[in-house]
């Protein structure tokens, strides 16, 4: 059996867990969350929640975590594999992407900033992956000769099943109604990291739009989202219609 892998490309608070649980939702379909993610850790020696547990726990060989996403062994015939764009760091071989089908996931930026800031105090533009995220996008769209599918999340939370119909067609799959719903609670499929990144989507069952957040940005949160936003309209431009 030939195995459809498909790695979603996303900056972290882009609501990349709840897209997750939504394939996983799919009995033909399993997962894999953030398998760079040990690999980024030990590379950059950046301070993270949970690190240490993190590095004990995952594989941090980005050879071996690259190989595994093109063959390693799964018994279902589509796997998905969410991936964060800033753990692709320039020492890591990319090369792999081009083994897989790949899609984009975007938030604009005021939102992942505004959302990242409540986890993580000190941060810069490099840690949200919107520019490692174009790098990405370029490199595989150069390589396919045309643009990979891109979808919003504020758009998907809208319109779920008109977005992740499109979605399924852009990758060559069908659609699943079993996508629009999951359960509650941590999942087995989770990384560690879930028992402190994840406790907003653990309690939802289906997508929806975060409470608005109407706090003024920061002089920091707005010099970040300047930055940002010419990379975030890079790839807002090739949205797939739904």
């Amino acid at each position: 059996m030939e195995t459809k892998r498909i790695a979603m490309w996303s900056g972290p608070r882009n609501l990349s867990t709840a897209l997750m649980r939504s394939f996983a939702s799919r009995r033909d379909c399993s997962v894999i969350d953030e398998p760079f993610y040990s690999a980024y850790l030990k590379a950059t020696g950046i301070d993270h929640p949970m690190r240490d547990q993190i590095l004990a726990s995952y594989n941090s060989d980005p050879l071996a975590i690259s190989e595994n996403c093109v063959r390693g062994t799964t018994d279902t015939i589509i796997q998905y594999q969410k991936h964060m764009t800033h753990h692709m760091i320039p020492s890591f071989d990319r090369s792999f992407v081009h083994e897989v089908s790949n899609a984009f996931l975007i938030r604009s930026p005021e939102k992942v900033i505004k959302s990242f800031g409540k986890k993580i105090i000190n941060f810069n533009l490099e840690d949200l992956g919107f520019s490692q995220q174009v790098d990405l996008f370029n490199m595989i769209s150069n390589s396919l000769g045309k643009a990979p599918p891109v979808i919003d999340a504020d758009e998907l939370c809208l319109n779920p099943r008109s977005v992740l119909i499109s979605l399924c067609s852009a990758l060559g799959i069908d659609f699943d109604d079993e996508m629009l719903m999951w359960n509650t609670g941590s999942h087995s499929y989770d990384g560690l990291w879930g028992a402190y990144w994840y406790r907003s989507v653990n309690k939802s069952t289906r997508f929806s739009l975060p409470v608005a957040n109407y706090e003024a940005s920061s002089d920091f949160q707005a010099q970040l989202i300047d930055k940002a936003e010419p990379y975030f309209q890079i790839l807002n431009k090739h949205k797939i219609p739904f």
